[in-house]
């Protein structure tokens, strides 16, 4: 192997509470109806402190040869506002040169599955904007929510001018090859590689694994025996705190692992650095195939699923009609966090009563919604 990509998800959604509409109701929507914002602030406040942890850590990485990506959701950056700090500490990061911030979608959600990619696009440029007014950056390279890729949003990303994209390197997207190349499609594209992101991300504190304890040169030894241009790693940055907490070596592991791969004649790049150096490979699936993080049948494989997927279709066409309103913004923000692929997944759990009774509240809480838009719209 010849090079690494390691992007770093931060995300912490803005989850629904518990709701019934109210007959005879009338209004317009605040988000303290719909999301328990004190139960947000709360958790927001604790992780924080471990991401300041963490990206003290990253940066010593950085001093010792590492490079990153970030993939901060539109979610989180917003609740950043309520800790200067975290947010003044992810800027540090941006400005050694080291670290690219990735572009994404607004609100973390599924609209690159609609039929009409109206929204999907809006989020998109929403998101640069407030990557311009937070870091003074214009994103190259696109994360879309979960990983998710599909060959329509590829085509609008490359209108918008992205000149990269990370995606899952699921089984039925790699047909056979490894995801260790840069991919060639209407943007060139990189795919995570599953296995080795998740000893990271989910196996790395677990002593009962029989890759533990993982430490860097075990884990460069492994890379360092593949064949390919370059390994791209993506996993959730939270996850990286859990095996803080847990007393791992992971402080460690990120503090030297630059410098083990280094060792092995292993460079870092940034997914931006790696399009310069690789030239690209065909892949033919990416031009008939989707795939996002976990399978897709765990995002929209249930019929509750395909339900609020289709209902979100018609409340946000609804809702486009009321562009003009004065009240539109605070109804697309509304909308925007009622997208969130969060509401997806939790529909399809392993408890399958757990996943019914929540799909009934997500439907509640929408028709709630498509109630007052439509009153805004009469």
């Amino acid at each position: 192997m010849k090079a690494v990509c390691i992007c770093m998800g931060v995300h912490l959604p803005y989850s629904p509470k518990w709701y019934w509409p109210v007959e005879g109701f009338s209004g317009v929507p605040e988000m303290d109806r719909y999301f328990d914002r004190n139960n947000i602030f709360s958790k927001f406040l604790k992780t924080s402190r471990q991401f300041l942890r963490l990206n003290d850590l990253i940066l010593e990485s950085v001093e010792r040869g590492g490079k990153y990506s970030f993939d901060l959701s539109g979610p989180f950056l917003e609740q950043c506002r309520w800790d200067p700090e975290l947010l003044e500490s992810f800027r540090e990061l941006g400005e050694t040169g080291s670290v690219e911030f990735t572009g994404s979608c607004g609100y973390h959600s599924l609209s690159s599955l609609y039929p009409d990619l109206s929204w999907f696009k809006e989020e998109v440029l929403m998101y640069r904007e407030t990557l311009q007014e937070l870091f003074g950056i214009t994103p190259e390279t696109f994360v879309n929510t979960e990983l998710l890729y599909t060959e329509k949003a590829g085509r609008i990303l490359t209108d918008l001018g992205f000149k990269c994209l990370i995606a899952e390197g699921s089984r039925n997207l790699m047909n056979g090859y490894e995801p260790v190349y840069v991919f060639e499609n209407h943007l060139p594209t990189l795919l995570r590689h599953i296995n080795l992101s998740e000893d990271l991300e989910l196996r790395f504190s677990e002593k009962d694994w029989q890759g533990y304890p993982l430490i860097p040169e075990k884990f460069a030894d492994w890379i360092a025996s593949m064949e390919g241009d370059v390994l791209t790693l993506y996993f959730n940055y939270a996850n990286l705190c859990l095996h803080y907490r847990n007393k791992s070596l992971i402080a460690d592991f990120i503090r030297t692992f630059p410098e083990t791969l280094k060792a092995r004649g292993i460079e870092m790049f940034t997914p931006a650095e790696a399009l310069k150096r690789f030239e690209p490979l065909k892949l033919p699936t990416l031009g008939t195939e989707q795939t996002i993080r976990y399978g897709m049948h765990n995002a929209v494989g249930n019929h509750a699923q395909q339900l609020y997927l289709r209902e979100l279709v018609r409340v946000g066409e609804e809702l486009s009609g009321l562009k003009e309103n004065k009240d539109y913004r605070k109804l697309k923000q509304v909308f925007g966090y009622l997208q969130q692929s969060e509401i997806f997944f939790s529909m399809n759990p392993g408890n399958i009563r757990e996943g019914y009774e929540r799909a009934i509240n997500y439907f509640s809480i929408l028709s709630d919604f498509r109630r007052a838009v439509l009153e805004e719209g009469a």
